[in-house]
């Protein structure tokens, strides 16, 4: 099985992995890494959660645009947070942010507390797999 790299110019140049990894030529999925709030020189938009979480979000779906699928081709996503607490509190602003970029779409998705990410700062980081 042969992937294609899927790297939007939009992300930076990643290090050490892959934006995307996109399945040829009979099965059309797209392995999305994850995102966090960070923008094209790889800097965090914002310390706020839901700032953060609305550009992981932008992240992820930049990168199936990128692949040529679209929102409603995500299948599934895992959305790991810092602080569930947060999340729980900020959930209706969090809703907002997502039906302005996925519609009605809701994937599978799993949400999981870790004590940190990778990048510090970050406070939620969305990884996925999209149908094209």
């Amino acid at each position: 099985m042969s992937f294609k790299r899927i790297n939007p110019e939009s992300l930076g140049r990643p290090v050490g992995y892959t934006n995307g990894l996109l399945t040829t030529p009979d099965v059309r999925l797209l392995f999305i890494a994850g995102q966090i709030g960070w923008d094209e020189s790889q800097r965090l938009v914002s310390d706020d959660f839901v700032e953060q979480f609305d550009r992981a979000l932008k992240n992820v779906l930049a990168v199936v645009l990128e692949a040529g699928g679209a929102a409603g081709g995500i299948a599934r996503l895992v959305i790991y947070v810092t602080d569930k607490e947060e999340y729980r509190a900020r959930r209706r602003e969090i809703g907002v942010r997502w039906r302005e970029q996925m519609g009605s779409n809701y994937p599978t998705m799993t949400l999981v507390e870790v004590k940190s990410l990778l990048e510090d700062g970050a406070k939620v980081e969305i990884e996925g797999i999209a149908v094209l």
